[in-house]
């Protein structure tokens, strides 16, 4: 079942030549009851894809809004490791943790995630995949729940439109170099 059809599939062709941009192409397709499942191409290297997933100072730069400012940004990349990220958005401190339990750079990054005071059978698993051809880099992520309600939350919260902001700032990013 595919979630939104801003832009479809056809617009994340593998070329070797950059495109101008890919702002809003983020694919979300629900492969089960309990996935979601995004799909985004990027004209950069998987390296700099990576590094720009798990490094604070980048993540800073993408992750979320421009209306949200940072309080906490910590990860510690290595199977066992954790991440948490805290933020600002208008009144409300939002905090986000995980840990890491595959590291496989530039490839491949498995992490849980909860948002906190949320009740833990909130907590997901994301599988991020890197394949990179020409220039150009595919991220996949695939993000398990519990349950088909959890999912739906998660769905419901207005994470796409929130994603499809992130994606066109990470973009933006790799851009920068």
């Amino acid at each position: 079942m595919l979630v939104e059809m801003r832009n479809s599939r056809e617009n994340l062709h593998m070329s070797p030549t950059p495109t101008a941009n890919r702002y809003g192409s983020a694919v979300v397709e629900l492969p089960s009851e309990t996935d979601i499942r995004v799909t985004r191409a990027f004209d950069a290297a998987a390296e700099s894809v990576f590094a720009a997933l798990t490094t604070p100072e980048l993540v800073k730069r993408w992750w979320g809004s421009e209306k949200m400012s940072w309080k906490v940004c910590d990860i510690d990349l290595r199977a066992g490791g954790t991440w948490r990220f805290v933020v600002r958005y208008r009144l409300l401190k939002i905090a986000f943790h995980g840990a890491y339990t595959e590291v496989d750079a530039p490839r491949r990054l498995v992490q849980t995630e909860a948002i906190e005071g949320a009740p833990e059978a909130a907590t997901g698993l994301t599988t991020i995949e890197l394949d990179e051809a020409d220039g150009v880099t595919t991220m996949t992520v695939l993000s398990q729940y519990r349950s088909r309600e959890i999912r739906d939350r998660m769905i419901g919260q207005g994470n796409n439109d929130g994603l499809q902001t992130s994606y066109n700032r990470l973009e933006d990013v790799l851009r920068a170099g």
